[in-house]
């Protein structure tokens, strides 16, 4: 069954959508693999994310320089795209037992597939919908491949012009995909906070008319955190099992405990937005008694003037605004007046 993104609660009227990406952190274990999953849905977010890829599907085998990666990126430099593709890619066999438990868990799980039989391998899991990572958002093919699916499709931005993502996006609506998501993402690893430029958000949501995110590979968690301010409604992040883990994805990976705070904190940052509202809001009203006031500070006589000896802007807020004092000084008591009583206009004759 397809399931719209109102169905699946991804949108600016739900919490925001944490996904909970497991990357090659399960380090070629199925129990680790097992082991992520459950401090993923520990941890209180929306979905779990796969790749579905093997070194064949994307690259070939060779030691030639176009095909080894730079120092630029320490935690693989040296490695061939092949060698870190076959240590990262998670074994097609561990889908049905992961997808299984995500089942028994309730916690919604779907994938990055990278090329045509992926998508095809998929879709045997009834997959909610499907994420195009940034490096394959030119994949014309593939676009094509994942809009037959007619569900909602979430596309990493990283790399791509304005030009670039109108034609994915083009693509893919011409091909029979209705929903998108588009995550803002800066394809380092990991990445420069300062080159998040989150102010895109809204932006990409007003010129391809689309809900957006962030697919963050920064440090921490203040990008994501921060993205929910700009619309952000979906925030991917990869997750690990420890601080002192040092596998592929490692070093711009959250500990459960650090997922859990991010759920926290962007659901806090979600129910701050709020609405446009000035004044008191029910949060505030018992904090009205410390707010400056007009206040009868002496007794006063009925007939008597009143003055700044026997009226002051005070503490609490209950009386008259202070900007009446002027106006009320000079003026006469139309009763008797103890100290302490807040003014009101019918205490002037």
């Amino acid at each position: 069954m397809i399931k719209t993104l109102n169905e699946l609660k991804i949108g600016s009227q739900f919490p925001p959508f944490i996904v909970a990406e497991l990357s090659g952190n399960h380090e070629q274990s199925l129990s680790k693999a097992m082991e992520l999953l459950e401090a993923a849905k520990n941890a209180g977010v929306s979905a779990l994310k796969l790749q579905t890829y093997t070194a064949d599907t994307l690259t070939i085998k060779s030691d030639k320089p176009d095909f080894r990666i730079s120092d630029s990126f320490d935690q693989w430099k040296g490695q061939t795209l092949y060698d870190l593709y076959n240590l990262a890619y998670t074994p097609w066999e561990w889908h049905e037992p992961i997808f299984k438990r995500c089942k028994e868990l309730d916690l919604p799980v779907f994938s990055t597939p990278f090329d045509s039989t992926a998508v095809d391998f998929l879709e045997s899991f009834d997959m909610p919908m499907y994420k195009i990572a940034s490096f394959e958002s030119n994949d014309m093919q593939l676009l094509k491949k994942v809009a037959q699916t007619k569900k909602p499709v979430i596309i990493s931005t990283g790399l791509s012009n304005v030009s670039e993502l109108y034609d994915s996006v083009k693509t893919l609506k011409d091909g029979g995909c209705s929903e998108l998501v588009l995550l803002k993402c800066t394809s380092a690893y990991p990445a420069n906070p300062a080159g998040s430029n989150l102010l895109t958000l809204p932006h990409m949501k007003e010129l391809f008319g689309c809900e957006v995110g962030i697919s963050d590979h920064t440090l921490g968690i203040g990008a994501s955190v921060a993205s929910i301010a700009l619309g952000g409604i979906m925030i991917e992040k990869h997750i690990k099992l420890s601080a002192k883990q040092n596998s592929v994805d490692s070093l711009f990976s959250l500990t459960p405990s650090e997922m859990k705070l991010l759920v926290e904190s962007s659901n806090s940052a979600w129910q701050s937005l709020g609405k446009v509202f000035y004044g008191i809001s029910d949060d505030e009203k018992e904090s009205v008694k410390f707010r400056r006031s007009l206040y009868v500070t002496k007794d006063i006589k009925r007939g008597e003037y009143f003055s700044e000896a026997n009226v002051r802007s005070i503490r609490p807020g209950y009386g008259l605004p202070p900007k009446y004092l002027e106006q009320i000084l000079g003026k006469t008591s139309s009763c008797d007046i103890e100290a302490g009583t807040a003014v009101r206009w019918s205490h002037l004759s």
